[in-house]
């Protein structure tokens, strides 16, 4: 038998090797795909598990003119109606980068509504429709804003006639672009909100496209362009506004709050009273003015000191969530609460 060149040799040393490297590479890569497979898989399957709260987390879509949007609602451990019954709803719109369940983590109202046996709407945007799963609040010239607005406001009463929802007690609240949208879903729809809660959000009529709202988040505009949207919602019956804006908010200026105070007092005829200073334990502290009419608050501005753009008194660890800060959650609650208290309750068949 002829011998094997040198060379040959060589080429078969290499070959052996390049296999024997192939081989493990191939084996590396598939143990990290499957790592990556089952990251994913345990994601999607939490987005699915049961935010906290002792209840059912009911999921849906509805329909509108902007299209398909999910929705989850959370509905109350053993809330049975009886014929006739309705009970409060509370819609919880989250902020850029978040959905439904990370809103109802981060605020934990689902805790407090298992309490007060409140049904609380988490309405979800599409990524299709905002890759960074903002709410389109600002997309007036297009008429984006306005389809979803309606869009939002048709899930609202398909929660209503299926789920024994009270028509005459919902609320809206919101966490940054969710803020923004809030504002104007019941700017849009005045009569069918009892009350509306700002977290972080830019003022109403501040931006009116893409290009004008990283503006408006700056508070650039600030009263100059939010002077429309006051002769705008003149002469509508605007139902009370709660504002809530950390000090310290580096995405969305703390300039927002105030002019959202401002705004909503100038149409509704509310004037301010004295700022007073809030403050429990080691939390934040809060300076808070109350604008009133007859004697009554239509728009209530909570400037909590030292908070960012997160949600205030949420969990700690959490993504938009400061442990620090006053518990916007009872704020929100408190706040909705006492509106609810001046609708007579629907007597029972």
């Amino acid at each position: 038998m002829p011998r094997r060149s040198a060379s040959s040799r060589l080429a078969a040393t290499f070959t052996r090797a390049a296999q024997r490297n192939l081989k493990t590479f191939t084996q590396a890569t598939l143990r990290s795909s499957k790592k990556v497979v089952t990251q994913v898989q345990r994601a999607v399957a939490k987005q699915h598990e049961p935010p906290t709260g002792d209840g059912e987390w009911l999921a849906g879509t509805a329909i509108g003119p902007a299209g398909v949007r999910r929705y989850h609602l959370f509905k109350p451990a053993g809330l049975v109606l009886q014929r006739g019954e309705k009970r409060p709803l509370l819609v919880m719109l989250h902020g850029c980068g978040q959905q439904g369940r990370d809103f109802a983590e981060s605020t934990r109202m689902n805790r407090l509504a298992a309490r007060e046996r409140c049904l609380v709407l988490y309405p979800e945007q599409d990524r299709m429709a905002n890759v960074q799963g903002c709410w389109n609040w600002y997309e007036l010239r297009s008429g984006k804003a306005v389809a979803e607005a309606a869009t939002l406001m048709a899930m609202v009463d398909q929660v209503v006639m299926l789920q024994g929802a009270d028509r005459q007690r919902v609320a809206v609240a919101g966490l940054s672009a969710g803020a923004s949208m809030a504002a104007l879903l019941v700017s849009r729809y005045p009569s069918r909100f009892q009350a509306v809660a700002m977290h972080s959000g830019v003022a109403p009529g501040a931006a009116s496209s893409s290009a004008t709202a990283l503006g408006a988040m700056r508070g650039q505009q600030g009263m100059a362009n939010a002077a429309a949207a006051v002769g705008q919602l003149q002469g509508v019956n605007l139902p009370p506004l709660l504002v809530i804006h950390g000090e310290t908010d580096r995405v969305v200026a703390a300039s927002n709050g105030r002019t959202s105070a401002a705004v909503w007092a100038l149409a509704s005829g509310a004037a301010p009273g004295p700022e007073r200073v809030l403050q429990r334990g080691k939390r934040y502290a809060t300076r808070v003015t109350d604008y009133k009419r007859k004697g009554k608050v239509q728009v209530s501005l909570h400037q909590i000191e030292q908070l960012g753009h997160a949600w205030s008194g949420g969990p700690a660890k959490l993504a938009f969530s400061d442990a620090n800060g006053p518990d916007a959650t009872r704020l929100v609650w408190s706040f909705v609460a006492r509106q609810f208290k001046n609708v007579p309750v629907p007597a029972k068949a």
